[in-house]
């Protein structure tokens, strides 16, 4: 299937934000996207972006019954690791179902291990689900590792009330 990966720009928002949604709602966590198109405008595409992205689309002849040319995506960003140096973060990897199967997930992950490396990167870090087998098939299939089966490290989180109650001096 033709296809091509590209820079994100801030036009792609509104698709960007639709695959979000379908995302979330795969993952079955659709009520915690609180994201908008809006957000994604000004926090990638501002003087200092908190995120980059880039794009999977697929000619006009293999769009989808929906009309969508833009049929996957993988948002990033650059990261520290106090052990060793420069990292990549992939936030999200996302190809639409019906476009599965077809390299292109495995073409959006290997630009963004791509733009790590030409960033003087060391790694590229990420999470999957537990519950989401044939992801994590396909990442130990590239040479990727569970951190927290090799090493014991949790992903953790603070947000809203317990990040305001954090903050307070």
């Amino acid at each position: 299937m033709e296809y091509s990966i590209r820079a994100a720009n801030v036009e792609d928002c509104k698709d960007v934000a639709r695959m979000i949604t379908e995302l979330s709602e795969y993952e079955k966590l659709a009520d915690r996207v609180k994201i908008t198109q809006r957000d994604l405008e000004q926090d990638g595409f501002s003087k200092k972006p908190f995120f980059h992205g880039i794009i999977a689309e697929v000619p006009e002849q293999h769009k989808t019954k929906e009309g969508h040319t833009k049929i996957g995506y993988a948002l990033y960003f650059y990261s520290y690791s106090s052990w060793k140096g420069r990292a990549i973060y992939m936030e999200d990897l996302y190809v639409m179902p019906e476009f599965r199967g077809k390299g292109i997930g495995k073409a959006l992950m290997r630009k963004v291990a791509q733009l790590g490396l030409a960033a003087g990167c060391n790694q590229l870090n990420f999470t999957v689900l537990d519950w989401n087998k044939s992801s994590l098939d396909f990442y130990l299939s590239q040479g990727c590792f569970d951190v927290t089966t090799n090493m014991g490290y949790h992903c953790m989180c603070c947000e809203g009330e317990a990040l305001q109650h954090l903050a307070q001096p």
